[in-house]
């Protein structure tokens, strides 16, 4: 085994857990989140940072806040970027650790996806944005031998960069052989994940995430771009412009953000049907995690 990966739906305490366990193993986290990626998206994306904070001790963490909501950010670069930091944290002797909810990154990694690397800034992208979607869904699925992702069959934009990615001529990005790691994975009862969800977007409401998406808006960033992040931001928006009461954001989002882990779950049984072990607990206990853990790798105390 190369590094232990936490997994499982959204508000399940993957973060915290992975903490818990990098400060008794000596190791170092690596964030599979494509949102907090992005810097000033602190409350909306859950960015816990205290939760990285074990006995007074900061356990290190990548791939977090690493560009701008204006920037975009690939899943080559998420690809490229880990395997950078996976090279640094082993060459230091430490466990890298693999934490967060974003089935895409997670599978890319865990199932070795060979990426190519794509100029969306090209000709061809200012003529498929001239295409209908209809026109680029259909040379999307005759252009692709393996669509990772099938949402890209919805959005104009992903299916765009989808279609320069599969035109590329780079080479993919290659490892000289696959890592291999230790999967846990955190799915506590699907009412229980309801309720931890619900209690979540009261708090993180009462802690200031109408202003955080207010400021996103008043330093220039779209509705538009906020709406491609989704969720959070695409629902204080349409609350912030007036398009939507304050009751019907809460349930709305309340709403999405439940169906959300629905798709997060799905992905996970997916990637299972596809060979990937996934050790599943009911709540992230670091005593029963720990010790499955100690099966694979050696206890080095931080």
């Amino acid at each position: 085994m190369d590094f232990v990966t936490i997994l499982g739906p959204t508000a399940t305490g993957k973060t915290k857990l992975a903490a818990e366990l990098a400060y008794h193993f000596n190791g170092e986290i690596i964030s599979a989140d494509s949102r907090q990626v992005y810097r000033s998206m602190n409350i909306g994306t859950g960015k816990d940072y205290e939760d990285y904070l074990v006995e007074t001790v900061k356990i290190p963490y990548h791939l977090v806040d690493v560009c701008e909501p204006t920037d975009d950010f690939s899943l080559f670069d998420f690809q490229k970027l880990f395997y950078k930091t996976f090279d640094d944290i082993a060459s230091r002797q430490k466990l890298p650790f693999l934490a967060g909810g974003t089935g895409l990154y997670l599978s890319s990694i865990l199932q070795n996806y060979k990426l190519k690397k794509a100029e969306f800034n090209s000709k061809l992208k200012s003529e498929l944005e001239h295409k209908s979607i209809d026109e680029l869904r259909q040379l999307l699925l005759t252009t692709s031998g393996n669509l990772h992702n099938t949402t890209d069959l919805i959005d104009k934009e992903r299916i765009i960069k989808a279609i320069i990615i599969n035109q590329s001529d780079d080479e993919p990005l290659l490892r000289s052989e696959k890592l291999s790691s230790l999967v846990i994975g955190i799915a506590p009862s699907r009412s229980e994940v309801k309720n931890r969800i619900t209690n979540r977007l009261k708090k993180r409401l009462g802690e200031g995430m109408i202003d955080e998406v207010k400021n996103l808006l008043e330093k220039g960033i779209t509705p538009e771009r906020l709406n491609y992040f989704g969720l959070e931001y695409r629902c204080i928006s349409l609350y912030l412009t007036g398009e939507l009461s304050f009751n019907d954001m809460f349930q709305k989002l309340n709403s999405a953000i439940h169906n959300f882990a629905k798709r997060q779950m799905t992905w996970f049984r997916k990637m299972e049907r596809e060979g990937v072990r996934i050790n599943w607990f009911e709540e992230p206990d670091f005593a029963k995690t720990k010790n499955l853990v100690e099966q694979f790798f050696p206890v080095i105390k931080t």
